[in-house]
């Protein structure tokens, strides 16, 4: 078990997640994007430690900062015009403001989907959806797993053929470019009849038929009936304060949005508190299980 959170029922885990995603992508208030980045990194960090800060500082931030510097030389909307490039399109400072915020949003959501991606694994979505849409819910758990065995899978056949001197590494420029081609071969054939025997395998089972039975080791108990009135409770606060304006924002053609209001900053709060809701359960029934120890 990766932390408390990932131990909870599948619907706990995809709802937060869902609220997530949702609030990522789509409010673009400034304090709510710097609140979904830090909390994804420290999420990410607690999930898979070493790995997701290497992860997070060599490729995140540097995706970052380009994307922040590339959107004003595409975007020339806002009323404060700082210079002008040579092709004569102006710089302005709304558009910088809000390629920091573009690329805020892009940083986090990747951060995000890849604690999804360790919590939500494809039994617990198989689970969510497999008797409701059978079929598509087979594809998007095939998706969602593809990524990481494909690079593993590459690993694999680029270690072998290093062994027989023709990895991408060996020879001149155009033996590289044919190791190279000969190695995505191998996986491009290694994906097709994965695919294939995953499909008669499925079939053999009887997955999809109606009537078809399935094993779980799921069960939804108080824990979860907790923790799931919680999710809910700050996820609905949160989506109809956005709703209802509190976390308006606009950065064209001048930069004005709600910041100090009282509500405001209660949406703030519970936003906090619903990104971080994986950490609380977690640092919670930590403190639980050391009681626990005392006692014995």
């Amino acid at each position: 078990m990766k932390d408390a959170f990932s131990g909870y029922h599948p619907l706990v885990n995809f709802l937060y997640f869902a609220f997530i995603f949702l609030f990522s992508m789509v409010f673009m208030h400034p304090i709510c994007l710097g609140v979904s980045l830090i909390s994804s990194f420290i999420y990410s960090i607690y999930l898979r430690g070493k790995k997701a800060a290497k992860f997070n500082f060599a490729f995140l931030l540097p995706m970052l900062l380009i994307t922040a510097l590339v959107n004003p030389a595409f975007n020339h909307e806002g009323a404060t015009i700082l210079t002008y490039f040579h092709t004569g399109n102006p710089l302005t400072f709304e558009s910088m403001i809000y390629g920091v915020a573009a690329a805020t949003m892009l940083a986090s959501v990747v951060c995000w989907f890849s604690c999804y991606n360790e919590i939500m694994t494809s039994d617990k979505f198989v689970y969510l959806f497999g008797r409701i849409i059978p079929a598509m819910s087979l594809i998007l758990s095939m998706s969602l797993r593809f990524v990481p065995r494909l690079k593993h899978q590459i690993k694999v056949a680029s270690d072998a053929q290093r062994c027989i001197g023709r990895d991408v590494s060996n020879g001149s420029i155009l033996s590289r470019a044919r190791h190279g081609i000969t190695i995505l071969s191998i996986v491009i054939t290694w994906a097709l009849e994965n695919a294939i025997e995953t499909a008669d395998s499925m079939k053999s089972r009887g997955y999809g038929l109606p009537g078809r039975t399935a094993f779980s080791i799921y069960r939804f108990d108080a824990r979860d009936k907790n923790a799931i009135t919680a999710i809910l409770i700050l996820g609905a606060y949160v989506l109809l304060g956005g709703i209802a304006g509190g976390l308006k924002w606009r950065y064209f053609p001048t930069i004005k949005g709600r910041m100090g209001e009282f509500y405001t900053i209660s949406l703030y709060l519970a936003y906090v508190a619903l990104c971080l809701v994986p950490v609380i359960v977690d640092r919670k029934e930590e403190q639980q299980w050391k009681a626990t120890q005392l006692k014995i």
